[in-house]
């Protein structure tokens, strides 16, 4: 018999990157929160990669935090290597990339949660929704136990009927050996929700002691590290970054896979789910990449007091006898020992264009999803939607109208975007690629875009209002200083951009010019005209890409305008689309589905044309005078 535990506004449903973003956004946010997950010992857990950011998921890092989200920090806390990746590029592509101790990760992130004041912790399975008048009042738990809220977040990543598949070996199982969750599935059919099949992976796991590093390659982590969040201070460390190591697969290691590829889940049809293009398994690169003689291998550390090793770059679903087979053919580890295997797993994800932009199930009012249920890949994605979750739950619980990030202002924006409108045929990874305006979505500039948002839902303190606004003011002032400083041609001058191979001036220049001359830095101009209120190094940053890409960003800020037009076209809920004459079968059929909220939103849908959209304006502007005259 079932029996009323407990009574909350929100409801988030796991404890993995998105629950935590989601839950301590809503009780941050006021709301009386619980947090149900099937093992509290795997709060944060990282079943793949030992590792925080990267290209686009690093921005991702930034933009929660901007928010006044919980990973950026968690991750400063914890990190062992912290990296900036392609900095020989321009600013856009500047990536954040740091090591985790995972399991100090995890207690971190844990003893956060539990500190918050209005959030409930607890361990539970979740195996049905509580739906009243279609509407999710709450879940019920294995054991009867049945909680009520005003809203539900599902954040269940790779539980909903895993399976776990290790060459001929399959089983029901969640990662790492956790019980799957396999009623919570059911629940979501029986509702009407439409759920696809995927597939993710990881490597196996070596004993440090058992690798020949000398015929590794070291990857130290940068000597002066920069962080995450806005918010850490930069602090001499008294623990040494530990470095990570590349090697790199064989003929050898080709030769295995190709002779075993019969006993592969991959190749033999055992594998149902689809996994994701930009992270294929080993057996997967060999077979496509069929050319490439070699293929990069990281071995990763995955904490400071432990001796495992992640083995980047050789997600794998072979057998066991295989797995072992592979590694001692890497240059490295021919004598390595594996402490735990690779493995495949198979899950259920929600069809992300059944979500309004808000993550709210359009078909269960209410019921919110965020992560991989979604069918996203990653835990940086992953929390971006949980804060984002969250953040719109807590709104709905309180009557309040919810928060949507415009692609032309995050990362997050684009993502959520992608799939509500186009939706994902396979595990969705962000890319810088995938964001059209991707000079204004910089990893440096996160907090200027986001944290006036963060601070209006209340999730940034009034103390760090006010210290990123100082932050806005002076690098506005030292911009206009510049501009009002005038360099000219002396002998100081002259001489510094002679030592930069830069052309002498003729004339009198201001700061600004100079500086937006590519081989002069802020740091150069410095020397001649240091600035008379003191800037961290973030604000000299700041204050150099902003003159220095100028332009760019004029010109993106021209496109955004014209798409802010369109977006503030809103496209009524009721709209008839079967009644709209013109437009063709499959732009009726694709509008109908998603039902865009705007005419920018409708322009991104795969199938709708121009000529759709012309023909849906021209029928809008009819709607609204219809309207009008009604309500006259």
């Amino acid at each position: 018999m079932g029996y009323l535990a407990g009574e909350y506004d929100v409801i988030v449903i796991g404890a993995g990157h998105a629950g935590c973003e989601a839950a301590l956004a809503a009780a941050r946010m006021g709301c009386e929160t619980l947090l149900l997950t099937i093992n509290l010992d795997m709060i944060a857990f990282m079943p793949c990669n030992p590792s925080v950011g990267g290209p686009a998921k690093g921005h991702v890092v930034r933009e929660i935090d901007a928010l006044g989200g919980e990973m950026g920090r968690n991750i400063d806390k914890t990190f062992i290597q912290m990296r900036m990746l392609n900095t020989g590029k321009g600013p856009a592509v500047h990536a954040l990339r740091a090591q985790a101790d995972k399991f100090l990760y995890q207690h971190t992130m844990k003893e956060t949660i539990e500190k918050e004041e209005t959030l409930t912790l607890r361990q539970g399975m979740a195996e049905d929704l509580i739906v009243e008048d279609g509407i999710c009042r709450g879940v019920v738990t294995k054991t009867g136990a049945e909680y009520r809220a005003k809203t539900v977040v599902l954040t269940t990543g790779t539980y909903l009927r895993g399976k776990v598949i290790m060459g001929e070996l399959m089983y029901e199982s969640g990662p790492n050996n956790q019980q799957p969750a396999v009623k919570l599935s059911e629940s979501l059919r029986n509702l009407g929700i439409q759920l696809v099949r995927f597939k993710t992976g990881t490597p196996p796991r070596v004993h440090q002691d058992t690798i020949d590093f000398s015929k590794t390659e070291i990857q130290p982590g940068d000597e002066k590290p920069k962080y995450f969040s806005f918010e850490t201070e930069y602090m001499e460390r008294s623990n040494e970054q530990l470095p990570c190591w590349l090697t790199y697969t064989s003929e050898d290691t080709h030769r295995i896979i190709n002779d075993n590829l019969h006993r592969a889940p991959m190749f033999s049809g055992a594998i149902e789910g689809t996994g994701p293009r930009y992270c294929p398994s080993i057996e997967d690169k060999i077979v496509r990449f069929a050319d490439k003689p070699k293929h990069q291998i990281f071995l990763e550390p995955e904490g400071r007091n432990t001796k495992e090793y992640y083995v980047q770059g050789l997600s794998t679903s072979m057998p066991e006898d295989v797995q072992l087979q592979i590694l001692r053919s890497i240059p490295g580890l021919e004598k390595v020992e594996m402490m735990r295997t690779g493995y495949a797993i198979e899950y259920d994800a929600v069809v992300p264009t059944q979500l309004w932009p808000s993550l709210e199930m359009k078909l269960v009012p209410n019921l919110f999803t965020a992560g991989q249920i979604n069918g996203t890949s990653g835990y940086e994605e992953a929390a971006g939607q949980g804060i984002m979750a969250g953040i719109n739950a807590a709104r709905k619980a309180k009557g309040e109208e919810p928060v949507i990030i415009d692609r032309s202002a995050g990362y997050i924006g684009v993502m959520i975007d992608d799939l509500v409108t186009k939706g994902t045929n396979e595990p969705y990874r962000l890319l810088t690629s995938r964001a059209e305006y991707r000079l204004l979505l910089r990893h440096d500039n996160a907090d200027l875009r986001l944290t006036p948002i963060g601070r209006e839902i209340g999730l940034i303190t009034e103390a760090r209002y006010e210290k990123f606004l100082e932050k806005k003011a002076l690098v506005e002032g030292e911009l206009v200083r510049l501009k009002e400083t005038k360099f000219r041609p002396d002998e100081a001058v002259q001489a510094m951009l002679a030592g930069l191979d830069s052309a002498p001036i003729q004339n009198t220049t201001d700061g600004l010019t100079l500086l937006r001359r590519p081989e002069v830095t802020y740091t150069d101009l410095e020397r001649l005209s240091p600035s008379p209120v003191e800037l961290t190094e973030d604000m000299k940053e700041q204050v150099e890409i902003q003159t220095k890409y100028t332009g760019y960003i004029e010109k993106q800020l021209l496109q955004v305008e014209r798409l802010s037009k369109m977006e503030k076209k809103k496209i009524p809920d009721d709209i008839d689309y079967s009644v709209i004459h013109g437009l063709a079968t499959e732009a009726r059929q694709k509008l109908d589905k998603i039902r865009p909220l705007s005419i920018g939103q409708a322009s991104r849908i795969s199938g709708v044309t121009p000529a759709d959209l012309s023909i849906l304006l021209v029928h809008l502007e009819h709607y609204n005078r219809v309207t009008a005259a009604r309500s006259s």
